[in-house]
């Protein structure tokens, strides 16, 4: 780490276009839509909008889980937006979301019709909307909110830290590596110490904590983000290890990953989702044929 020539930063930063590493192609320090480019609009009233990362696969878990509960109101239509080609920065998708990440929703049940954009607020909305997910006793749903924001505040260190110095950055630096590590391991370490005297997130019942925790921290320990479970002996967190294979056998959390997934195993993808159907492998080449694809 001392080989390395110290770095001096400017009177006034200038943005490198070349300087990103893998995602430089999407990168930069404005907001604001880069071309026009309208959604599509299915026939449900819910129309989400993402792609299958950990952010993603929170929403169409918890939708996936209403409509088990036999929530007929929760079907909805879910488009791919892939954000490697830059579609998060076309017009339409803006006017959802002006910070341009998935995922977005908007519920056209509503006059007008609502935007809902964050994760972490999109589960809140469809849990209150729906009456599930979220305790209505006042201590567990406090103990599950908090859980909910300790997520929203908790995972870009795990994602736009670690996993980017770990996995994607162009040149591997020691220190970034070390310290987005060790807080990483903090993380985990307050995930199984709460989860030895805890079934769940917010105690007994599973929730939208669950929900929005499980595809970050179960897919880490699982080796499924950053190949990087070695490396953080997440074996050793024998709790959260256990939480995360309770949930991953979850029929609709099943569902939910493939959902706007168009990387890995192909019987693991379904690109656009419009009803239950889609998920028999038989359609799947009817739905590949998306223009975002």
């Amino acid at each position: 780490m001392n080989d390395l020539p110290e770095y001096t930063p400017p009177k006034v930063w200038q943005w490198n276009k070349e300087n990103g590493g893998k995602f430089a192609n999407i990168n930069r320090p404005i907001a604001g839509s880069t071309h026009e480019k309208e959604l599509s609009v299915g026939k449900h009233p819910l129309q989400l909008y993402s792609l299958a990362t950990p952010n993603g696969v929170k929403v169409t878990i918890m939708l996936e889980e209403l409509l088990a509960l036999g929530h007929k109101g929760a079907e909805y239509d879910a488009w791919l937006i892939n954000i490697g080609d830059g579609d998060q920065f076309g017009s339409g998708f803006v006017g959802i979301n002006p910070n341009s990440k998935i995922p977005a929703m908007m519920d056209h049940s509503t006059t007008p019709p609502t935007r809902i954009f964050e994760s972490g607020a999109i589960l809140l909305y469809l849990a209150e909307k729906f009456g599930e997910f979220l305790p209505t006793d006042h201590a567990k749903r406090t103990e599950c909110l908090s859980w909910l924001f300790w997520l929203m505040g908790a995972a870009p260190y795990l994602g736009g830290g670690f996993g980017h110095f770990y996995a994607y950055a162009p040149v591997k630096i020691e220190y970034c590596i070390d310290r987005f590590a060790m807080e990483v391991k903090r993380q985990l370490d307050v995930l199984d110490r709460h989860l030895a005297e805890n079934e769940y997130m917010a105690g007994d019942d599973y929730s939208i904590a669950d929900m929005a925790i499980w595809p970050w921290y179960g897919s880490l320990v699982a080796n499924v983000v950053y190949e990087a479970a070695e490396f953080l002996e997440a074996h050793t967190y024998t709790h959260v290890n256990r939480w995360n294979l309770q949930i991953a056998e979850r029929p609709a959390v099943k569902r939910g990953r493939m959902v706007n997934r168009s990387f890995g195993e192909p019987s693991s993808q379904l690109h656009e989702r419009h009803d239950a159907g889609d998920f028999d492998t038989r359609t799947q080449d009817k739905i590949g044929e998306n223009k975002a694809d």
